[in-house]
């Protein structure tokens, strides 16, 4: 039966896509660098790394890891830095040697670095020298037999290189001291590695490509097996449906968001990669001035991101000064896009800011906005290309259109399981493949999907169901606010009421006319009760605000 979503679909955009059209992600990374040879692949602090010098190195880096380190296919790497030229070709370089990328946020604490290398069963991690104090306070606890250490600047030009080290150890005291005294410095295994003839392993689409790790916030950080399979379909879903927007070899990405989130690496990495784009790493797009500094100089024709970052770009005076002739394609992933900085988005770019929507465990794309909807219709958009959205009620029955419950979905996008958690991957993937997303959300009669919120961010009023997402988005059309989180705080009458924290634009904004602004677009269960204002929100590293923490805050009061 045809669902009802492939009505709402441009013209363009396939309803299947064909999930064999490679074998794994080796194949595809091998097409783009031939393809595209001699185009600047990745660029960062000024230094360019065309696809062929990609080829060169991460052939380099598998064989050395093959041969050097005796490692086999199959065995877990870790890889823990930011977005420097050094990630991508560890990225490639241990996949074109079969084994398991296991990406690490480097902001990780000693604690957290320790759980994820015992439990990937990593043996081996790629880590810049910043983050080595951090992991030289555990190693010897996990199963990592082998260290390889890059400086940020490894990978430029001399004498760039040099100065950058210096600067970045000597002069901004960025490097904390550690002891790793087996560790080998990746510029010397790449030499290694040339020595070696590399041996290409033979791959399936079942492999496992990676573990990547959910998020944490909430219980154990769980490794998602994500196989090739997984990958490459998830880069034809996205390929297919926004692909009419974009030219093979001649895109140029901005890559703001960390290569270790899910978001960036399918879509910034791999999407990009296949469409032979160049790619701008940004190390640290939390300086705002920095950041707009280098897109300044880089004619972008997509730009990735979250919310927040959107939020703050917007908010800089200097922003509204770029050039924004060349963009084709902004779109915002990892949390809800807020109306408001949607609208602004459009009004400054002249270019729609679309929303994409998925889950680690999916790859993670599920859902996006069809790059041709006019203006901003709050959705999440249609499902990908051989994709399936149902919402269903707590009897597990799909609901018609109009009605919340939980969002399941459906595709090859969907991860083989947790690693070594079979009772934890029983509780989201039925045996007929359906993925439990814990998102709570509705279908429109045209098949567009609405997020409404987590299941475990609902707020509970006297019975009624509160939203975070709703009361943050009416709040964020103040125009005095710039940011906000809401949560739920318990209270003895009505169980909980709605609490908001606030940053504000303007200093004056006072409590009695934010609240008296809510009451005009919410009704009273949902208007807050109780308004914090601060001067920052906590967030995650990637830029996702921390819900969790403040309502920890705010029922330990």
């Amino acid at each position: 039966m045809e669902q009802p979503w492939i009505k709402s679909l441009p013209a363009d955009v396939p309803a299947e896509i064909d999930a064999g059209q490679f074998n794994s992600l080796l194949e595809m990374f091998e097409t783009a660098v031939t393809r595209f040879a001699d185009q600047s692949a990745f660029i960062n602090m000024g230094a360019n790394l065309t696809f062929r010098k990609l080829e060169e190195r991460s052939r380099a880096f598998a064989s050395y890891l093959q041969h050097d380190l005796g490692l086999k296919k199959g065995d877990k790497v870790a890889i823990m830095m930011p977005n420097l030229l050094q990630y991508p070709i560890a990225i490639f370089g241990v996949l074109r040697a079969g084994m398991v990328v296991v990406n690490v946020n480097p902001l990780y604490t000693p604690r957290e670095l320790k759980h994820q290398l015992i439990d990937s069963e990593a043996k081996a991690i790629v880590v810049v020298s910043n983050f080595a104090n951090t992991l030289d306070q555990v190693v010897e606890q996990t199963p990592v037999k082998h260290v390889i250490i890059t400086g940020i600047g490894d990978l430029l030009g001399a004498p760039k290189r040099t100065l950058v080290n210096f600067v970045v150890k000597y002069i901004k005291h960025m490097v904390p001291k550690y002891s790793l005294p087996d560790a080998i410095s990746m510029r010397k295994a790449l030499r290694a590695g040339q020595h070696h003839e590399y041996v290409r392993p033979a791959m399936t689409p079942d492999d496992i490509a990676f573990l990547q790790y959910t998020g944490g916030t909430t219980g154990v950080s769980k490794g998602a097996m994500l196989s090739h399979g997984n990958v490459v379909a998830n880069v034809l879903q996205a390929n297919g449906a926004y692909s009419p927007l974009l030219t093979d070899g001649e895109e140029s990405v901005v890559t703001a968001l960390p290569l270790y989130h899910i978001f960036a690496l399918t879509v910034n990495l791999f999407l990009f990669m296949h469409k032979g784009a160049r790619n701008l790493l940004i190390t640290n797009p939390r300086d705002i001035p920095g950041f707009i500094g280098e897109l300044r100089k880089f004619p972008f024709t997509a730009l990735t991101g979250v919310n927040t970052l959107f939020n703050a770009l917007l908010n800089n005076p200097e922003f509204s000064s770029l050039d924004f002739s060349s963009l084709k394609l902004s779109m915002g992933g990892g949390m809800a896009v807020q109306r408001a900085v949607a609208e602004k988005w459009q009004h400054l770019t002249k270019t729609k800011l679309l929303e994409g929507y998925g889950l680690t465990e999916a790859s993670p794309v599920v859902a996006g906005t069809p790059y041709n909807l006019e203006g901003y219709n709050g959705s999440i958009g249609l499902p990908m290309p051989s994709t399936l959205i149902e919402v269903r009620g707590d009897d597990g029955q799909a609901l018609p259109p109009g009605e919340c419950g939980e969002l399941f979905a459906k595709g090859p996008q969907v991860m083989h399981g947790y690693w070594n958690r079979p009772e934890e991957t029983a509780k989201v993937i039925s045996p007929d493949g359906w993925l439990a997303t814990g998102d709570i959300g509705y279908m429109d009669d045209k098949g567009f999907f609405y997020l409404v919120d987590r299941k475990k961010d609902m707020i509970l009023v006297s019975g009624f169901n509160v939203f975070p997402n709703e009361v943050e988005e009416v709040v964020a059309l103040h125009p005095d606010v710039l940011e906000v989180a809401a949560v739920g705080v318990p209270h003895p009458v009505s169980g909980e009421l709605v609490k908001v924290f606030v940053v504000a634009k303007d200093k004056s904004l006072t409590k009695d006319v934010l609240i008296k602004h809510c009451r005009k677009h919410l009704t009273g269960y949902k208007v807050p009760k109780l308004v914090e204002f601060r001067d920052e929100l906590p967030k995650t590293n990637v830029g996702k605000i921390l819900r969790r923490e403040l309502r920890d805050e705010a029922k330990s009061a």
